[in-house]
């Protein structure tokens, strides 16, 4: 065969798939590839709007769902987003007697340089001001913030629950990695804590996620218990769209019967009776 022809013949091999790399992905129990969210899915996005009217709609029902002690929660947005758009969650969660507090740095675009050192001040703020410990939620990326100022200041936090959360499985897993680097200033796969990101916070945490996510692949916000040192994770799946989590009803459940939980008392989240319709059986 000429070496023209081997050339030929070789450019029509299909491309490898990427090998798995541990300094890219350092997540040693899960080193598959997971894919993006198809453009489907990413389509279905404009459902937003409509898990915040079904949340309204939802009101006289979620307002049955449990109420806290009066402890307090701090709320970190998405990526390119800011405190606006937690209002809803924040609000809900007054209503169910909780002092929230939104994150108060602007947009949240990457963990530049000082954004990880000003959230763990202000946590440390926080927690001197209302003399307890302090429940973490973060949306997207603000769960990463979430879950490293837990590793950071375990002793000031109470709990930690992401939504959406891209904390394990390949950075490029979803539709939003582009804009990551554009409002970051930096390559995804090369923050100085990604080899951490998969481990567990050593408090009580949960992960809720959608399969019908349309920006992060779901795969990614699953926990493996393996990565946590105590034991005290979890995962709750519900039907949502990844622009809607925060103001999706069922999600809103879900984080009022996390954060209701006694203080050194933790126990799963259960799904008896009409929760097993509404809460698909756990993943991980």
């Amino acid at each position: 065969m000429s070496t023209a022809r081997r050339r030929r013949t070789h450019s029509r091999q299909p491309p490898r798939a990427p090998a798995f790399d541990p300094h890219v992905d350092p997540n040693l129990y899960d080193a598959r590839e997971h894919a993006a969210p198809s453009l489907a899915l990413l389509a279905l996005e404009w459902r937003a709007p409509l898990e915040y009217g079904a949340a309204l709609a939802s009101l006289p029902l979620l307002s049955r769902a449990a109420r806290g002690d009066g402890h307090a929660v701090l709320v970190y947005p998405g990526l390119t987003a800011g405190d606006v758009t937690t209002l809803p969650l924040r609000a809900y969660l007054r209503s169910r007697s909780y002092a929230v507090h939104g994150w108060s740095q602007g947009l949240n675009l990457g963990p530049r340089p000082g954004v990880l050192e000003r959230s763990e001040q202000q946590l440390r703020d926080i927690a001197a001001t209302s003399g307890g410990k302090v429940s973490l939620i973060g949306w997207s990326l603000g769960g990463i913030y979430a879950r490293e100022v837990a590793k950071a200041l375990p002793h000031l936090v109470r709990g930690v629950i992401t939504l959406g959360t891209p904390f394990t499985g390949h950075p490029r897993a979803t539709n939003a990695w582009r804009l990551y680097e554009l409002a970051a200033g930096h390559k995804i796969e090369t923050h100085p804590r990604r080899g951490r990101l998969h481990e567990a916070p050593p408090v009580p945490t949960t992960s809720v996620y959608s399969r019908s996510d349309g920006v992060v692949a779901w795969q990614c916000s699953v926990q493996d218990a393996r990565c946590s040192a105590h034991g005290e994770v979890e995962n709750i799946e519900v039907v949502a769209s990844h622009f809607g989590l925060g103001m999706n009803p069922a999600a809103l459940y879900a984080i009022a019967d996390r954060l209701a939980q006694p203080e050194g008392a933790w126990t799963p989240f259960h799904r008896h009776g009409w929760r097993s319709v509404v809460f698909p059986a756990p993943v991980g």
